[in-house]
């Protein structure tokens, strides 16, 4: 009796290319936070590639030009190549389908920031349904700051190192010199 060994059909290739998953994490960053840092790093960690997309709004007047906004996350994020800095005006979702983006990455503080990235989250996914958004929360040290707050703190003479990259700083204390002690009568 011949014995026929029956051999299971072949398996279909896997597919070993590698892929890059890009992830675009858009805002003003006028000025760009530590909170920022800690939200683009933590991303970093997520995704092969994240794009700091600053949104060249022409509606808004802000402190800091487009390229200068460019410059401090350059300066901020040089040591780490899956990290990049670029402008866009439009629609996000039309910037991330240019760029190939797998997700978009929003920062959320409070209740207050998740109604309104909420909402724009499933006009997002109603526009482009192949990009998810991602939300992640700050450390709890940054969970306060904004840069509303910082450009106030500025404007009025306060202190913000500790809460945003020294390069921003630098250039906060330039755009806001130090109001003289005022004088009081006796």
């Amino acid at each position: 009796m011949l014995g026929f060994v029956r051999v299971p059909p072949q398996a279909p290739a896997l597919n070993l290319e590698p892929t890059s998953r890009l992830a675009i994490c858009p805002g003003s960053f006028d000025p760009l936070t530590l909170g920022h840092v800690d939200i683009i790093r933590r991303a970093a960690r997520q995704f092969d590639r994240v794009v700091v997309a600053v949104l060249h709004n022409t509606g808004k007047a802000p402190l800091f030009t487009v390229a200068e906004r460019l410059d401090f996350i350059r300066a901020t994020f040089a040591d780490d190549p899956g990290v990049e800095a670029d402008a866009f005006s439009g629609l996000l979702v039309d910037y991330a389908r240019r760029r190939g983006a797998a997700a978009i990455v929003r920062g959320i503080r409070a209740v207050s920031d998740f109604e309104y990235e909420f909402q724009m989250a499933l006009m997002n996914r109603r526009l482009a349904p192949e990009v998810e958004t991602v939300f992640l929360t700050p450390a709890e040290e940054y969970s306060y700051v904004s840069s509303r707050l910082i450009k106030e703190i500025t404007a009025l003479s306060g202190d913000v190192r500790g809460l945003v990259p020294e390069p921003v700083a630098e250039r906060l204390a330039e755009k806001f010199p130090a109001a003289p002690e005022s004088a009081t009568d006796a």
